[in-house]
């Protein structure tokens, strides 16, 4: 079977011209709106099957170009007499809306006549390198109607926003649907919208707010501005949600940042009444939040507000050490109330870090370096590193008796005592004074609270390393091993049937953990030296490699006064009682019999005398009765004295071994800076005299701020001893001698 091809009738092409303009006018008719039939399916292919043969026809008869320029003539010829005049004639709104709906009409012409137009898309636009149809049939209205229109567009759409950030009412669909066009006409590049429109609005914006920032920050306080500047930027990041571009956020946002808080940050933080200080100061923590907010989305924006409130902290904490200074009296301090008040500073503020600033790293910042200016300075000559050693021994104290203090009220009273020995440089002095209180507390007050000690102990561990309370934690277990002693002593005593003669306990201390102690060869009476040796008997059976070193300076006893009026019992030292103990056999003793007797220096022996003939307790009755101690004083007992209680402590005058403290302080940071060189040395081994210094205060700082000036003695001193020596062709270079 052959089959053979049929000739299609050729379509000339007015009379394909003339079918295309009777179904161009329809479709013109139907999208204004006027009085006609809808298209069928009939009329839709007579198009379509029209086009399809006029441009599959073999040439002369191939109309494809020609179909092409008809295509777009259509709507060149459509928007240059229906379209822009239509527009013209309309102002504003108006404009705006009839601008709109031409744009939308564009769109469904084109779409309907690229379907009649299809083979044109198919074969032809492309072997041809052309746009296709729907992207003739959109340039034809920008370059026809758009760039006509757009400057006008732009300046109405500009006087609406001004409108509504003036609280009137705008259509804002309208605004959305326009600024689409001016995306769409971008052809997929945001050129036309960011060009003709978006770098106008951005302008407009920067100058509407510049004068509202102005007119604003003369009347408003600092609260009322910030308030009206966040509802601002609010207001302006719904206008990107309704009708702007959601690339123009970004850009806006910053310009209104700029122009309401950039630029006015200084004069609106220092506002004399309401700015970050007052704010601070009145407890405002919703203002000050939206203070974070506001400056916290903007780069840097944080800074001149976390140094308005460093500022702030400083001069709060420097009015209350001056204050401080003001109550002491006579280096009388008052430790704790001063460390109580800067505990209470700092939570203040600590809750402002948390809770206003959320925890932002700037503000931390800031409050370390404020606390770390007034908490370093010294109040009645005192360091606030002893300060705080003496607030914790009266507060260790007090919380033994004070019931009020429970449990979570102590671990946060050691929680801010931690947290304040963080702000001080000088932590070693801290820690030697500290060391200096907890020895008195564990050995002459006896009722400490083992738990509390450890608790706080712990804490410093964790923050600033095991080295740091090594030789406090060595004490706490001296103690532990007393006990043991204590029952030990007792059990050898029973066993060898010796009579102890009296109650007498011992604890033995290890050389190294505690504070170095004043020692002499005092003479004690028989009943104390019996029960010594019986105690060094009973040792010698746990240990024959130590020897016991006997510290009188430390020990108290308990001795039954008989006076005339009734017998009271005396607590006293033990330099005390050996004194009170030589009036048993006499009445009388002058104060060089005293001396010889009981061998005890001049310095020691006035200080006792001076506690039980000059203070309040006058056990001995001097000769002359003056306050002072002369070595031709001579005393009596005073069968007299009596007193309200049958038990009394008889203090001895307090002994001010701060100098001696910073002495030892001093030597062990000698030590600990040859520490630090050397061993920055042996890993460098070759280092210059800046890099060596830098390095060496840097790793030491932890702990205290070290001396440069003492950082090269010792250097000197290390290179004398021959640990280091200069590099001969450069004497700022040291290296290491292995």
């Amino acid at each position: 079977m052959v089959f053979g091809r049929i000739d299609r009738p050729i379509i000339f092409w007015e009379d394909g011209s003339s079918i295309i303009d009777e179904s161009v006018t329809k479709l013109k008719r139907i999208l204004e709106g006027k009085p006609e039939t809808a298209f069928v399916t009939e009329q839709y292919m007579k198009n379509y099957t029209t086009i399809y043969d006029m441009c599959t026809q073999k040439p002369p008869e191939n109309y494809s170009d020609q179909l092409y320029n008809k295509f777009r003539g259509i709507f060149e010829e459509y928007a240059k007499q229906t379209v822009l005049p239509s527009i013209m004639e309309k102002h504003d709104e108006y404009m705006l809306r009839e601008f709109s709906q031409r744009w939308d009409i564009n769109k469904i012409m084109v779409k309907w006549l690229s379907h009649f137009f299809f083979y044109l898309d198919r074969f032809y636009t492309a072997r041809a390198n052309l746009p296709n149809l729907n992207k003739a049939g959109m340039t034809c209205f920008r370059d026809h109607v758009y760039e006509s229109i757009h400057f006008n567009a732009k300046q109405v759409i500009i006087a609406l926003i001004h409108k509504e950030r003036e609280d009137q009412q705008i259509d804002r669909a309208l605004l959305k649907n326009v600024l689409d066009l001016f995306v769409q006409n971008g052809m997929e590049s945001m050129d036309r919208y960011e060009n003709d429109f978006e770098k106008f609005f951005l302008e407009e914006t920067t100058s509407y707010y510049s004068r509202k920032a102005s007119s604003w920050i003369q009347a408003d306080t600092c609260p009322e501005y910030m308030i009206k500047a966040e509802e601002s930027l609010k207001k302006e990041k719904e206008r990107v949600t309704h009708y702007l571009h959601s690339d123009t956020e970004p850009k806006l946002i910053k310009g209104v940042q700029d122009v309401l808080l950039v630029s006015v940050a200084k004069d609106l933080l220092e506002m004399e009444d309401s700015g970050c200080s007052a704010l601070l100061r009145d407890d405002k923590t919703d203002d000050l939040a939206r203070m974070y907010r506001l400056y916290h989305a903007i780069p840097k924006g944080l800074e001149p507000v976390s140094e308005a409130f460093r500022l702030h902290v400083t001069s709060e904490g420097n009015t209350l050490i001056r204050q401080a200074e003001d109550k002491a009296t006579n280096n009388n301090v008052v430790e704790q109330d001063v460390i109580r008040r800067i505990i209470d500073l700092h939570h203040k503020y600590m809750v402002y870090v948390t809770e206003c600033f959320q925890n932002h790293t700037l503000f931390y910042k800031a409050l370390k370096q404020a606390f770390e200016i007034f908490c370093n300075k010294k109040v009645a000559g005192i360091s606030s590193a002893e300060l705080l050693a003496m607030f914790c021994d009266n507060f260790f104290k007090k919380s033994l008796n004070d019931k009020s203090n429970d449990e979570s009220t102590i671990e946060s009273t050691i929680e801010n005592v931690v947290k304040l020995l963080d702000y001080i440089s000088d932590k070693d002095h801290f820690a030697e004074f500290y060391r200096k209180k907890l020895a008195r507390r564990l050995l002459l007050d006896r009722n400490f609270n083992d738990e509390h000690e450890r608790t706080i102990l712990t804490k410093l561990k964790a923050q600033f390393g095991g080295q740091f309370t090594s030789k406090m934690e060595g004490m706490l277990t001296d103690m532990q091993l007393a006990k043991e002693h204590h029952s030990g002593f007792d059990t050898y005593i029973g066993n060898s049937g010796k009579p102890k003669g009296m109650d007498f306990t011992v604890t033995v201390l290890t050389t190294g953990f505690w504070p170095s102690y004043k020692t002499s060869d005092l003479n004690l009476p028989l009943e104390m030296v019996s029960c010594i040796e019986s105690f060094k008997a009973y040792y010698e059976t746990k240990t024959k490699h130590r020897k016991l070193m006997l510290i009188y300076s430390l020990g108290n006893c308990h001795l039954n006064g008989r006076f005339d009026s009734k017998p009271i019992e005396l607590i006293v030292s033990t330099y005390q009682a050996a004194v009170l103990c030589a009036f048993n056999n006499t009445e009388r003793l002058t104060y060089q019999e005293l001396l010889e007797q009981l061998n005890l220096g001049h310095e020691d022996l006035a200080r006792v005398l001076h506690s039980l003939s000059c203070s309040k307790y006058k056990i001995l009755n001097k000769e002359p009765a003056t306050k002072t101690i002369s070595k031709t004083d001579s005393f009596e007992f005073n069968s007299k004295f009596t007193d309200k209680l049958r038990r009394i402590r008889v203090p001895l005058p307090p002994i001010d071994d701060r100098r001696r403290v910073v002495e030892d302080v001093d030597n062990d940071r000698r030590y600990a800076i040859d520490a630090c060189l050397v061993r920055i040395m042996k890993s460098r081994k070759v280092f210059s005299h800046q890099q060596l210094v830098s390095e060496c205060i840097e790793q030491l700082s932890r702990m205290f701020k070290p001396d440069i000036k003492v950082i090269k003695k010792r250097i000197e001193d290390l290179i004398g001893r021959e640990f280091l020596e200069r590099d001969t062709e450069n004497p700022n270079t040291y290296k290491y001698v292995a």
